[in-house]
């Protein structure tokens, strides 16, 4: 017979020791680690369906450990853990916006700023004073002007900008980046005359003798941009850093960065293994053909350097914008019928990148503002989904912000993602119809049609087109209304998300669509430990005091990174 081994013997005579019906005891549970934060006393928004609401949490090494009350976090509580009791302050997870441009944030820091201007006058003073401080001859480059603020809505001319500025270059930008005012010296550093041709996508405005006036659109700004000298990387080095401290003021963690050059990215890069990038930074490559073969062939990255970068996505151009009647329509503008829009790239350049990136393994978001633009793009990458199936491509169209009625189901069809920009909409409510007309209204800003619809909409602000501050796009999103509470009842109401959708359109919502739902969107067990106190609970309180909440502190990965003043990262610390 043969024989058991000793420890086999063993065990058998422990499992006849045993009572009848015993079982052997339990091995003892472990004890987690000490948690390095722990937060209490707070009214926390999870944006996690499994637990919607909570009283506090832990963090350890920069994620959340542990989501509940009070008496569970603390009892992660060690002799080195820092407890925050917020006062029964609101919480909620750090703000992401989907999409913004975080170098032309920073470097406009250093601009002059257009942002309310109410008149040409206005505009003209504003760039008079900054360029007593600029050395003569020195460009003086400005944003944020838009004649549709001005008693006179018509585009400018350069003359009186001339006169005023006769011994600097000026080149001021509209608040939607899609035109741009010149001076008469800017224009002779950039060579333009009367000669000049408009580049395909673009369009110099004239006088009727055929003189440049001075404003260029969409692809023709590339003739006077090219005259202007670019940052040093020191300059934007600390361009970035200062648009990073600008989002953390309002309460951002993060930014899908749209349409960055390769040197950018490259600095970008270099600062977020340095640690000197506290920014969960979703970074779209612009339209370079160099710069494509360059990423395609090193293939997608995310989450890099402890969840700083993601390079994973292209950044295309259909159209231009409404305001500057760049935006390709199905049919010609209300108040300009000669007029449909600019398409900005060929629909076969659209799918030929979209295809190519999809065997790459990269996501594409293309800026699209017209009905004719947005179907364009969406024509371009079903037929690139043809090409090449993919299961989860979560290509996304930008803006998406007039839309004929039969495109709209097709974004959930193809499994497309409208990333929109609420404030757009009551930043263009005013006027918006006498450029589309009643009719096409209809289809304008409509994110309630496309949730119904089956798609999500991730939220933003364009930052710089539009000012930083998140809670600007949430209150547009569930009230349709600007800062001063017009129209009563809202701008076509019937658009409106719920407050619940609004949250999730700045927290979950452009972590899915950006591949980081892993990591980011919601205060849940694991995920990165970004999130915002409030001095207000922005679920609650009547929609005409949302505008009016104050960010008292900004966490990164368990780490303050912002404090209002007088504010002790948000609450006080037993």
């Amino acid at each position: 017979m043969r024989r058991l081994p000793l420890l086999a013997l063993a065990a058998v005579a422990s499992s006849l020791a045993l009572p009848a019906g015993a079982q052997s005891p339990a091995p003892a549970p472990t004890t987690p680690p000490p948690a390095d934060l722990v937060v209490t006393n707070a009214r926390i928004y999870t944006v996690d369906d499994a637990r919607p609401l909570a009283a506090a949490m832990a963090v350890r090494g920069g994620r959340v450990q542990f989501v509940g009350d009070s008496r569970g976090a603390l009892a992660l509580r060690g002799p080195r853990t820092r407890v925050v009791d917020l006062g029964g302050r609101t919480v909620i997870p750090g703000m992401v916006d989907a999409h913004g441009h975080l170098s032309g944030l920073g470097l406009g820091l250093r601009n002059v700023d257009l942002v309310g201007t109410t008149s040409y006058d206005d505009v003209i003073a504003r760039v008079v004073a900054r360029a007593r401080t600029a050395p003569k001859g020195s460009w003086v480059v400005g944003r944020g002007w838009d004649q549709n603020d001005w008693g006179d809505t018509r585009f400018p001319t350069h003359e009186a900008l001339s006169r005023a500025l006769p011994d600097h270059p000026v080149y001021l930008e509209r608040v939607d980046g899609h035109a741009a005012l010149v001076n008469a010296a800017g224009m002779r550093a950039a060579a333009i005359t009367r000669d000049t041709k408009d580049p395909e996508g673009g369009r110099l405005e004239r006088t009727p003798s055929g003189d440049p006036t001075g404003v260029f659109v969409d692809r023709a700004q590339g003739l006077v941009e090219r005259a202007i000298p670019n940052a040093t990387r020191d300059e934007l080095r600390e361009a970035l850093r200062a648009a990073t401290r600008e989002l953390h003021r309002y309460g951002l963690v993060g930014v899908h960065s749209a349409g960055e050059g390769r040197a950018t990215i490259e600095l970008m890069e270099e600062m977020a293994q340095r640690g000197e990038l506290d920014l969960r930074a979703n970074i779209m490559i612009g339209d370079d053909s160099a710069a494509l073969r360059h990423y395609f062939a090193r293939g997608p990255r995310r989450a890099l350097h402890d969840g700083r970068l993601w390079v994973s996505s292209v950044k295309l151009y259909a159209d231009g914008a409404l305001g500057s009647r760049g935006a390709a329509l199905l049919e010609p503008y209300a108040d300009d019928p000669n007029n449909s829009g600019l398409l900005l790239s060929a629909p076969a350049h659209i799918q030929d990148v979209a295809t190519r990136a999809l065997r790459a393994g990269f996501q594409v978001n293309t800026h699209a503002i017209g009905d004719r633009g947005n179907r364009v793009v969406l024509d371009a990458y079903e037929a690139a989904f043809k090409a090449v199936p993919v299961a989860d491509h979560r290509f996304r169209v930008e803006h998406a912000q007039i839309l004929h009625h039969e495109d709209v189901p097709r974004f959930a069809a193809l499994g497309v993602i409208p990333s929109m920009q609420a404030s757009h909409q009551t930043s263009d409510m005013y006027w918006a119809g006498n450029r589309l007309g009643q009719g096409r209204l209809l289809g304008a800003y409509a994110w309630r049609a496309l949730i119904d619809a089956g798609s999500i909409v991730p939220n933003g602000s364009d930052f710089p087109v539009e000012l930083v501050n998140p809670l600007i796009s949430f209150h547009a999103s569930v009230a349709r209304q600007d800062a001063k509470n017009w129209p009563s009842g809202g701008w076509y109401p019937e658009q409106r998300m719920t407050r619940e959708e609004a949250l999730k359109s700045m927290t979950l919502w452009p972590a899915y669509s950006g591949f980081q739902e892993g990591e980011l969107g919601s205060l849940s067990t694991g995920k990165r430990a970004d999130f915002v106190v409030l001095d207000r609970d922005i679920m609650r309180v009547p929609a005409e005091e949302i505008l009016a909440t104050r960010v008292l502190a900004t966490w990164f990965g368990g780490r303050a990174v912002y404090e209002a003043k007088g504010e002790p990262a948000g609450g006080a610390q037993p």
